[in-house]
């Protein structure tokens, strides 16, 4: 059985991250894009990011309308030069369907989690045990996930 904390992924640059280094941390798993309405929603991922409550880890996904279909380059320097993006970026994923990454496959999996991504920022919390608490569709923005929190962590 998967676990979060035994995944490793590989981070927007390329190298291999181990989520064990996440032990101990609540995480804000969401997939992103950059030519999204809902695009915006970084500025409010990096606050949640800066108040420290929550690591944000951003998952680029072009599965919904084509709208993430740059490299990990150019994701990386819109998300950073557009909204001084601070968290952690990964390489490109799909969310749904037979190609899904095993993360996605694992917290979709979970009680709460179940069913398919229905659009980009959707959002999913992660407890310091890597347990999934909460799944937030794309429309909740992050300054309304912040009060759960100290809630679910």
């Amino acid at each position: 059985m998967t676990r979060f904390h035994d995944l490793t992924m590989n981070a927007i640059t390329g190298e291999p991250l181990d989520f064990g280094k996440y032990k101990g941390e609540a995480c804000l798993v969401v997939n992103v894009a950059s030519r999204c309405g809902l695009t915006p929603q970084y500025e409010g991922l990096k606050q949640l990011q800066d108040s420290g409550a929550v690591t944000v880890l951003g998952f680029p996904c072009n599965q919904f309308g084509a709208q993430e279909p740059g490299t990990s380059a150019e994701i990386l320097d819109f998300a950073t030069s557009r909204y001084g993006c601070n968290f952690q970026l990964f390489e490109k994923v799909d969310v749904n369907g037979s190609g899904a990454c095993e993360l996605y496959d694992h917290l979709k999996s979970q009680p709460g989690g179940e069913g398919d991504i229905a659009w980009n920022f959707t959002k999913f919390l992660i407890n310091g045990d890597g347990e999934m608490v909460a799944r937030y569709e794309p429309g909740v923005k992050p300054e309304e996930i912040a009060a759960d929190i100290p809630n679910h962590v």
